[in-house]
């Protein structure tokens, strides 16, 4: 529950964020392939690579890996191949036809001559949205893709290119009744059996999981581990819950097996004990599956703070289920952005600072935050669930007692902001903002505002406040309502401290101009923009955009008295305009004082009352108003990226002598690769 999605910088000032519903765009655009090499300093660098239905592929550059030393271009190329050998396991994950769907898909198109008609145009939109998710479910909706071919075409397809695939999943293809949803949130629909996501086998619901996890744990545990972090739950032959693990010689073994041995190789190339340590634990774990083990390397991991290169590699976040205990397969490789991590050194430094100056009540302030480190890092290589889709700042690990105890790493992604900002225009801030004042503090201050706010979202927002004695995890407290909870704890925190004058002694902005800015932003994304992600009728599920409805919606209603925002009708258009800065910061930190009340005494049923009141419901005359205001701009609501390549080169013994960073234009040809060298879970 430490990952920040990027849906404020996309939909706010670079405004790179308008979208549209699923489906609405039918084109689908592809880049002529070409390969740039990172020495081609004097071409302009294509940014976007692809786009299709709602969706826009761009590119990101790594800077400067032609300074990095041989055995550090190593560690990098084994850190990569590691990540991409476990691809297969977030389809699996996502649902349990994904893999041999997306085989057949793959099959397809790799052998089928192709033509420009315009079911065959449909058919590679279809596959492009189901290699963008990682299935057949969209990556933030979790509703089910529909194609727009029929299956008469895709049988004719199949036979032409002698695909094999089954009946059950060309019905799960084509019949839009069937695992509708990948992540249910509506308790009506049962969040186990309404969800189609592969956590749970046939048979499994919420009792019998609470149940399980109730005998089992240890009362009074003050270092509890992940329970269910990397397992399967089913039904055995006598009707008894049993998990699955998630390991070499288990479930996902053949995938998990190559990701050790990258794992392995990179161990022998590490700068140092530390991380070699934390890499040989961490390949423990995979071949053990035991959880003590995890939260083992969890300490070694965040301990493990010189060098250059770093990296995020396992079962991680639980956002994709309703349960909130089974986390996705993810990775990141890193290099560190030392000029960048220089500058915002100051937060590390100063935290526990901002924890005393907190808000918060005093019993939920920590007295000692202890080992949080800040760094803003250069992405080399991302697989798993996040990519395509990805962060851009993430703060682990999430076991909030080893983060208590040890401490936490925060990163954010400078290379992959830096792409979004490049490949990002103006229209959405026109649109939107309320007069020119506005959008002209959001064009000189919303880049600075936007980074600032996933600084400390990151380094001091998930690191803050403590849960009383006694008091179990978020998601048994809190339940379904604790990822949304968490994240608008993070980004209050944020939002209070960005009209400090703190951040101006600290040399982070140069004025209070900055967080103005990011006010209006997230105000109106919160309220507005961001609802261009549903389609009509649809209420708010995914997690981030409960928590800034959540936020929005609470401030404006609890300001509207002494008209802290202003909603203002002007020809036919709404607008959200912001008329007391400092009362705002006041309201945001009301409700951080009380979000953090929540998860410091677990109070499930107050948690419950916030999000269905403020999170959930949508006002639709707003909806559909926003959907008609940012059809003209026809830029796609969600972006993502291919990965540069990271190629050895070797000696005739087969050394590697050098590893050269090479940039792949066509988003098909790159997942047509992957396919080819990662695929290992055979379906």
């Amino acid at each position: 529950m430490k990952k920040i999605i990027n849906s404020r910088l996309v939909l706010g000032a670079l405004a790179a964020g308008v979208l549209f519903s699923c489906g609405q765009n039918e084109t689908t655009t592809e880049k002529e392939p070409v390969v740039q090499t990172e020495q081609d300093e004097n071409e302009d660098f294509e940014y976007e690579a692809d786009r299709f239905a709602d969706i826009r592929v761009l590119r990101y550059k790594i800077n400067g890996f032609d300074q990095l030393t041989l055995d550090q271009k190593k560690l990098a190329y084994y850190l990569t191949q590691a990540g991409l050998s476990g691809r297969d396991i977030i389809y699996d994950q996502n649902y349990k036809h994904n893999i041999e769907i997306r085989n057949a898909l793959d099959n397809i198109v790799a052998n089928h001559e192709g033509d420009e008609s315009e079911d065959w145009n449909k058919f590679m939109q279809y596959t492009k949205q189901v290699w963008f998710a990682n299935g057949i479910h969209h990556h933030y909706s979790k509703d089910k893709f529909t194609p727009e071919f029929d299956k008469a075409y895709f049988n004719k397809l199949l036979t032409e290119t002698k695909t094999e695939i089954s009946d059950v999943a060309l019905t799960a293809i084509f019949d839009p009744k069937v695992d509708a949803k990948a992540k249910n949130l509506d308790a009506s629909k049962g969040l186990i059996k309404g969800s189609a996501n592969n956590f749970y086998g046939e048979g499994v619901t919420e009792q019998m999981v609470d149940a399980y996890y109730k005998k089992i744990k240890v009362p009074g545990d003050s270092f509890p581990v992940s329970y269910g972090l990397n397992s399967k739950m089913v039904l055995n032959d006598k009707g008894q819950i049993e998990e699955i693990p998630w390991k070499i010689g288990g479930m996902y073994g053949s995938a998990l097996e190559k990701v050790a041995y990258w794992l392995e190789k990179a161990a022998t190339v590490a700068e140092n004990d530390a991380q070699k340590h934390a890499l040989e634990l961490l390949v423990k774990y995979y071949k053990s599956g035991d959880l003590k083990d995890w939260d083992a390397y969890s300490i070694a991991w965040v301990k493990a703070t010189e060098g250059d290169i770093d990296y995020i590699n396992g079962f991680i976040e639980v956002y994709g289920d309703a349960k909130g205990y089974r986390a996705t397969y993810e990775t990141v490789v890193q290099m560190k952005d030392f000029d960048a991590s220089k500058r915002m050194k100051v937060l590390e430094e100063n935290v526990q600072w901002f924890e005393d100056n907190s808000s918060i009540q005093a019993e939920h302030k920590k007295k000692n935050v202890k080992g949080v480190t800040y760094k803003v890092v250069n992405v080399l290589g991302e697989a798993g669930d996040a990519s395509p889709s990805t962060p851009i700042g993430v703060n682990l690990p999430n076991a909030d007692w080893i983060r208590a105890e040890h401490g936490s790493k925060s990163v954010s992604l400078g290379n992959i902001v830096e792409a979004y900002g490049k490949a990002s225009g103006g229209s959405m801030l026109d649109e939107f903002t309320y007069d020119e004042e506005e959008a002209e503090r959001a064009r000189k201050y919303g880049d600075i505002g936007s980074k600032l706010h996933t600084a400390l979202h990151e380094v001091v927002g998930h690191a803050s406040g403590q849960l009383n004695p006694g008091v179990g995890t978020p998601k048994e407290t809190l339940k379904s309502y604790a990822s949304a909870l968490e994240e608008a704890r993070a980004d209050l925190v944020a939002l209070y401290y960005l009209m400090n004058e703190k951040l101006i002694d600290y040399n982070l902005m140069e004025s209070l101009e900055v967080g103005k800015a990011e006010y209006d932003g997230y105000i109106r994304n919160g309220l507005m923009t961001q609802l261009q992600r549903l389609k009509v009728g649809d209420k708010i599920e995914q997690s981030h955009m409960r928590n800034r409805q959540l936020v929005a919606a609470w401030v404006y209603e609890k300001g509207k008295a002494d008209t802290v925002i202003e909603k203002i009708q002007r020809d036919g258009k709404t607008y959200f305009k912001v008329r007391d800065y400092v009362a705002l910061q006041g309201l945001f930190g009301e409700l951080l004082k009380e979000i953090q009340r929540i998860k410091s005494e677990g109070d499930y049923e107050a948690g419950k009352a916030l999000i269905e009141t403020y999170a959930v419901n949508v006002d639709q005359a707003i909806h559909a108003e926003v959907l008609e205001r940012v059809k003209p701009l026809n830029i796609p609501p969600y972006s993502g990226f291919v990965n540069p390549v990271l190629v050895p080169e070797m000696d005739k013994e087969g050394n590697i002598t050098d590893v050269k960073v090479t940039y792949v234009s066509g988003f098909k040809e790159q997942m047509l690769e992957y396919a080819k060298e990662y695929s290992f879970l055979k379906k």
